[in-house]
């Protein structure tokens, strides 16, 4: 066993020469562009929901509505596993270059099914079996996407600034929600609210299909990662999903702990609160979407500025911050903000939450990577992700919205920082990974 497999320095005979600073910035964009078109198409169904939840499920109030919207959303989230297995296999085996374009390809066939889909009044009960389908689809790239883009850009990023340059994974996770809410806000405004209900719904869904045909493009001209092929050279195992249970069974529970907790605060303070801003507080849709959008942008930025952190003080280090503040600060923010009728109040609210958890989600992709070696780590980085995501991220609002359905709301708060306790404990029995890094290439 190497020193990188047994989780010490890597040595000096593991070591290749570092990119240039031109293409290691070429790599970081390409690859965070892909990640902000695939995101913004995932996020674009949650964005949309209050929209064209009642084309394919008629019956029932706004809440019940919204409730079976969440479900299909859930029902992605389901498929993303079997992605994460799929394309980090192929990503381990075949490229990261190689898994990054199939991950687009898909999300485009899956967002271009969404925009052109026949609704209940069309097609009766066989409209949202198709929504659930095409969701399937988003779901199994979205579940190779993450571990394909973790890696590829965790490994271009270079020893000494890698928390910031890796960061841009998740800030252009960020931006591509962003983008969804301001397609969302430019069509409010574009259209009448009539027009929007009944086909503008529509629009973001082509877009997305279409950004992502030039995304294809763009990732076929990347370079391919040193780390994987300097294990393709070194004749390196090869990937397979038992590995991570018997030779990485630590690792694998930490990631899929960390990720519970960090998935569930993620689309509690994101894209529910959008849905518990009109709901619960009593926001118009039009001041909710303002607020989340704003929240999302001040998110963004912080992101960088959290991975610069990292790279000084340690992975670690923000991890305990964000899962301790997150817990102690969840039910009162939330309540408090369930009680508010300033739009003001509300934004600073939800950017103090997004705040405490930028801990996590700056560093969350370079840390996992960090913990694997080359020849396993986009499947190490992917499966427990999207195993956690599956249960705790997608299922985050219909569990809110049960609650909320069956009179006791706060309920909810105290689930998720329950989680996020749990989570704290992990991150404090946790290596540092800035000085025991498995990715042994600059």
């Amino acid at each position: 066993m190497t020193a990188t497999e047994s989780g010490g320095e890597p040595s000096a005979e593991a070591m290749t020469p570092g990119l240039t600073p031109f293409a290691r910035a070429r790599a970081i964009l390409g690859g965070s562009a892909g990640n902000l078109v695939e995101w913004y198409d995932w996020f674009t169904y949650s964005s949309f929901a209050l929209y064209f939840a009642k084309h394919f499920f008629p019956k029932g109030d706004q809440t019940a509505q919204l409730l079976q919207a969440a479900a299909v959303f859930w029902v992605g989230f389901l498929a993303r596993p079997l992605g994460a297995w799929l394309t980090g296999l192929y990503a381990d085996r075949a490229g990261r270059r190689a898994a990054l374009t199939l991950s687009v390809a898909m999300m485009c066939t899956g967002s271009f099914a969404i925009a052109i889909l026949p609704d209940y009044s069309v097609w009766g009960s066989f409209a949202p079996i198709c929504l659930v389908l095409a969701r399937l689809v988003q779901g199994l790239s979205l579940g190779g996407e993450y571990g394909a883009s973790a890696t590829y850009m965790s490994e271009m990023a270079g020893r000494k600034r890698r928390g910031f340059w890796s960061s841009f994974q998740f800030m252009t996770l960020i931006m591509g929600q962003l983008t969804a809410l301001a397609v969302l806000i430019v069509l409010q405004h574009a259209l009448p609210t009539s027009a929007l209900e009944s086909w503008g719904w529509r629009i973001p869904f082509v877009i997305g299909a279409l950004l992502a045909i030039v995304v294809f493009f763009i990732r076929m001209g990347l370079e391919e990662s040193p780390s994987f092929l300097a294990a393709k050279a070194a004749g390196a195992e090869r990937s397979r999903a038992m590995l991570l249970f018997t030779r990485f069974p630590r690792e694998t529970a930490t990631i899929f702990v960390l990720t519970s907790a960090g998935s569930l605060a993620f689309y509690a303070y994101t894209t529910y609160m959008q849905k518990f801003l009109v709901n619960t507080s009593g926001f118009s849709k039009d001041t909710a979407t303002a607020i989340s959008a704003a929240s999302l942008l001040i998110y963004m930025l912080i992101q960088p500025v959290f991975g610069a952190v990292s790279d000084r003080i340690g992975r670690k280090t923000t991890l305990i911050f964000a899962f301790a503040a997150g817990t102690l600060a969840t039910f009162p923010i939330m309540s408090a903000i369930a009680q508010t009728h300033s739009a003001g109040l509300a934004l600073l609210m939800v950017v103090i939450l997004l705040l405490f958890l930028s801990g996590y989600t700056a560093v969350n992709a370079v840390l996992k990577a960090e913990l694997f070696p080359a020849h396993v780590r986009a499947l190490g980085v992917a499966l427990p992700y999207a195993l956690a995501n599956s249960i705790f991220g997608g299922s985050a609002e219909y569990v809110a919205l049960w609650f909320k359905q069956a009179h006791m709301e706060s309920g909810f708060y105290i689930y998720v920082a329950g989680l996020m306790a749990v989570a704290f404990l992990v991150a404090l029995s946790l290596r540092n990974t800035n000085q025991h890094s498995l990715i042994a290439e600059d």
